[in-house]
């Protein structure tokens, strides 16, 4: 259960305050129990050999921009690869499941499409020619409302007069109508939380596809923001709402054939477990199904 003084009480040492992601704020939109089976129940996923690709791809890049300007090559970044992946399995040694031992012929071919993503990178971008400011930034803020928002950017690049641009890689190819609404979602919302933190709009906020070498760039005002801002708020009112009394709702749609927890929904005649009550879990850093394009 949810109440006023449940929501503003000191949080105890060492736990974080609930918090808005974009990837969070996304699953409530798409469907209410899709975010309490995430960022409530915490139910464990099983990620696809798309959705660990992306995360490896993102590793190479922020790992790459690490490197002096004249070593971001595309053989360098080719190098990158495969530590990032046993850096990765490492971390994260249940994705060693997704194929059957390093010597899988399906494991080269999954490294060898995650090394073409790379070159379309370097097709679409020169490194070299950049120095951004920040790679994996996490960025954090409290709205006057009181929502926490949090999340981390791509990277951010500022030019020397000072006009700042984010950028996102996606490892998919360039959304239809609908994917692209959803991807410029998360861009507005890391253009909020850095304007709030800086008091600087964004002056681009970059997409970049990889699969397709393409590009999607968009310029953010402040009347927007405002509106996005508030759009937010409404969200996270709702999940408050929803809280109060484990009443997530699902939406069917298209989306869930693609579901990990269809068998759970009642939608589909499945059964949730018991709500475990409120309130939501610190929802913690990215995990590799927050890389999904």
């Amino acid at each position: 259960m949810v109440d006023s003084q449940a929501e503003t009480a000191p949080q105890p040492a060492g736990v974080r305050r609930p918090a808005l992601s974009p990837s969070r704020a996304g699953d409530f939109k798409q469907c209410p129990l899709l975010y309490r089976f995430r960022a409530v129940d915490r139910l464990p996923e099983t990620p696809t050999r798309a959705q660990v690709r992306g995360t490896v791809v993102h590793s190479v890049l922020e790992r790459l921009f690490s490197l002096p300007t004249a070593e971001r090559g595309p053989e360098r970044a080719r190098a990158l690869l495969a530590p990032a992946w046993e850096d990765l399995l490492a971390a994260e040694p249940g994705l060693g499941e997704l194929f059957d031992g390093a010597g899988d012929p399906e494991l080269a071919r999954w490294l060898d499409s995650a090394n073409a993503l790379l070159d379309s990178y370097f097709e679409l971008e020169d490194p070299r020619r950049l120095e951004p400011e920040a790679c994996e930034l996490r960025v954090e803020t409290e709205l006057e409302s009181g929502v926490l928002l949090r999340g981390f950017i791509d990277r951010v690049d500022v030019a020397p007069t000072g006009e700042i641009r984010l950028v996102d890689y996606k490892t998919g190819a360039a959304p239809r109508e609908i994917g692209e609404a959803k991807a410029m979602f998360q861009m507005k919302f890391y253009a909020l939380v850095l304007w709030r933190t800086r008091g600087e709009i964004p002056r681009q906020l970059l997409l970049m596809y990889l699969s397709d070498k393409q590009s999607l760039a968009y310029t953010p005002d402040e009347a927007e923001l405002r509106r996005f801002e508030r759009t937010l708020e409404a969200i996270w009112q709702a999940i408050l709402k929803a809280g109060r009394t484990g009443d997530f709702r699902p939406n069917p749609s298209r989306l869930c054939d693609y579901c990990d927890h269809k068998p759970l929904c009642p939608a589909f005649g499945g059964t949730p477990p018991p709500y475990p009550g409120w309130p939501e879990p610190d929802p913690g850093p990215e995990t590799v199904l927050d890389r999904t394009d």
